[in-house]
C-alpha cells in the first residue's frame, strides 16, 4: 500500500497561523483523507500533535498520538473543552510549526472535552499530563494562536530571527 502524501507545515510566523478554523461540516470522505494525510505528517516529522490551521487546512480537525509506541492515533473534530481544572503546570512545549524551539507554557492539569471521532462519533475526552497539554495546545490553534505568543516580545523576536537564519541556511544547502 502506498503511504499517504505528507502535508506541508506552516512556519511561524507565517501569517495563516493565525486564521481562526471553521467548524467541519460532515465527516465525509475529503475528511477521512485529511486525516490519513494528517497522521502521516505528525509522526513523519515527530509530532504528538496537529491542527489542521498547521496544513493551512482552517477547519476544527485535530489529530493527536502521545503514546510511547507512537500506535495510538486520536481525531478530535469539532472540539470544545467542557471543563478545565483550575491547578495549572508550566511545562516545556515545542510546535511541529516553530521547529527547535522550546520554552515553558501554563495549562490547566487537565480538561474534559467534547468532540467528533474520525467517524463522526460525538466523544467525551477526559486528559490529564501530557494529553491533556497537547488538546489545549492544538486547540489553541484551531483559534489562530501559536505557544510562543504566550511568550515575552523580546523572545518572540528571538524566536523568528533564530527560525528566520535556519530558513536562510537550509535554502543555501
Amino acid at each position: 500500500m502506498n503511504s499517504p502524501e505528507l502535508l506541508p507545515i506552516l512556519c511561524y510566523p507565517d501569517p495563516r497561523l493565525h486564521t481562526v478554523a471553521q467548524p467541519v461540516v460532515a465527516v465525509d470522505d475529503r475528511i477521512r483523507a485529511l486525516i490519513v494525510r494528517m497522521l502521516a505528517t505528525m509522526y513523519d516529522a515527530n509530532g504528538i500533535g496537529l491542527a489542521a490551521t498547521q496544513v493551512d487546512v482552517h477547519e476544527r480537525l485535530i489529530v493527536i498520538d502521545v503514546s510511547e509506541t507512537r500506535d495510538q492515533p486520536m481525531v478530535l473534530i469539532n472540539p470544545e473543552i467542557e471543563w478545565a481544572s483550575d491547578e495549572k503546570r508550566k511545562g516545556e512545549e515545542g510546535c511541529l510549526s516553530v521547529p527547535g524551539i522550546y520554552d515553558g507554557v501554563e495549562r490547566s492539569v487537565a480538561v474534559r472535552v467534547r468532540a467528533l471521532d474520525g467517524e463522526g462519533k460525538s466523544r467525551v475526552i477526559e486528559a490529564e499530563g501530557m494529553l491533556a497539554v497537547c488538546i489545549q495546545h492544538e486547540m489553541d490553534h484551531l483559534m489562530g494562536k501559536v505557544f510562543v505568543e504566550y511568550l515575552s516580545m523580546l523572545k518572540r523576536t528571538r524566536i523568528k530571527g533564530k527560525l528566520a537564519k535556519a530558513r536562510r541556511e537550509a535554502e543555501r544547502a
